[in-house]
C-alpha cells in the first residue's frame, strides 16, 4: 500500500517509520535539513520501544510530485492545516483514505467539508520529537493509535488499516467502537495538561502535585468535556476523574508538546488546542473561563514568538 506521511515531525516520522518497516511504500514530506538527512542517510528513530533506521527512505517536499496515494497520514501541527489543506489534492484518488493525527478537534470539520469521502478519524498517543535532522526520538508512553469511520461503521478501508498496523512492531492499533468519542477524551486530556504545563511552566510531576493546578487542571477538563458532550460527544461522567488517575501515573518529567513548543519560544497550538475549546464553548453556550485565562496569559508569548 502506497502511504504518504504528511508531516515528518515526530509523530508522523514514529508512525511512517514503523510502517516503512513492515515494507509499506512510504513517502515522507518533509523540509529543509531534515528532508535532506532522510534522502541521504535514511530516517533513524532512537524509540523506548526499540531503536531502528530506514535507509534507503522516500522524501520529498513536493507533494504533487507523488501523484495518488492509498492513505495520506496528516500529523503536521494543527497550525499548519490551512496549508496542508491547498497541498492534499493531487493526492487523493477516489479511494484515497486522510487519516489525521493532529491535535484538537476543529481540524476535523474543516477536513469534513473539503474531503469528506476521503476523512476517517483518528488520534494517537506517544511522546516524540525530532531529535536532529533525520533523527525521530520517542522517549515516552506506549506508541498508540486509533482510528475509525466516523458513523462508527466497520469499514473495508479502516480494516485493512487495521491490519497493517497490527503487524508494525511498537505500535498498539485500535478501531473504537466510537471515534468521535474517543477523539474527544484525548483533546480532553490534551488540552488540559498542555494548558496547563505551559501556564505553570513545570512537568506533569510538578503541577499534578500543587493543590492550585492541579484544581485549574481538573477545572480545565471538566469544562472541555462539557463543550465536547454539548457537541453531542458520548463522555462518562467518570472521564475526568478516570483521567486525572492516569496523569497521576505519567512519568513525572513529561511535557506536552504545546507547553514544550512555547518553552522553547516556538510557534505552538495554543489557538489550536486552548482557544478551540473557548470558540466551540461559545458555539454550544458552554462557560470555559479556565481556558479563558489560560489563554490571555499564554497570548502575549504565542505573538512574540510568531512576530521572531
Amino acid at each position: 500500500m502506497k502511504f504518504a506521511i504528511f508531516g515528518t515531525g515526530g509523530v508522523g516520522g514514529y508512525f511512517g517509520g514503523r510502517l516503512a518497516q513492515t515494507g509499506q511504500a512510504v513517502t515522507f514530506i518533509a523540509r529543509g535539513a531534515h528532508l535532506a538527512t532522510i534522502r541521504e542517510s535514511g530516517l533513524r528513530v532512537e524509540s523506548i520501544s526499540g531503536d531502528f533506521t530506514i535507509h534507503p527512505a522516500s522524501g520529498t517536499d513536493s507533494p504533487q510530485s507523488l501523484g495518488v496515494v492509498n492513505v495520506v497520514i496528516l500529523a503536521v501541527k494543527a497550525w499548519q492545516l490551512s496549508e496542508a489543506l491547498e497541498q492534499l489534492p493531487p493526492l487523493l484518488g477516489a479511494d484515497t483514505v486522510i487519516l489525521p493525527l493532529l491535535n484538537g478537534m476543529e481540524h476535523m470539520d474543516v477536513l469534513q467539508e473539503r474531503f469528506a469521502n476521503h476523512l476517517i478519524g483518528g488520534l494517537c498517543r506517544i511522546s516524540v520529537f525530532i531529535g536532529a535532522p533525520g533523527l525521530i526520538k520517542h522517549v515516552g508512553v506506549p506508541p498508540y493509535i486509533a482510528f475509525g469511520e466516523l458513523d462508527n461503521s466497520k469499514s473495508e478501508r479502516v480494516e485493512s488499516l487495521h491490519k497493517i498496523f497490527s503487524v508494525s512492531k511498537g505500535v498498539t492499533a485500535e478501531m473504537p467502537a466510537d471515534i468521535t468519542a474517543a477523539m474527544s477524551e484525548k483533546f480532553i486530556f490534551i488540552s488540559g495538561t498542555s494548558g496547563i504545563g505551559a501556564l505553570s511552566r513545570q512537568p506533569v510531576g510538578d503541577y499534578r502535585s500543587n493543590p492550585e493546578s492541579r484544581a485549574m487542571l481538573i477545572a480545565a477538563m471538566n469544562e472541555t468535556a462539557a463543550v465536547a458532550r454539548a457537541r453531542g460527544a458520548n463522555i462518562p461522567a467518570s472521564f475526568v476523574d478516570e483521567t486525572m488517575q492516569r496523569i497521576d501515573n505519567l512519568p513525572p518529567q513529561m511535557l506536552a508538546s504545546m507547553q514544550k513548543d512555547m518553552m522553547e519560544g516556538r510557534p505552538s497550538e495554543l489557538n489550536e488546542q486552548t482557544g478551540a475549546v473557548i470558540r466551540m464553548g461559545k458555539a454550544v453556550n458552554v462557560p470555559t473561563p479556565t481556558h479563558e485565562r489560560i489563554y490571555t496569559e499564554l497570548l502575549p508569548f504565542e505573538q512574540k514568538a510568531r512576530t521572531h
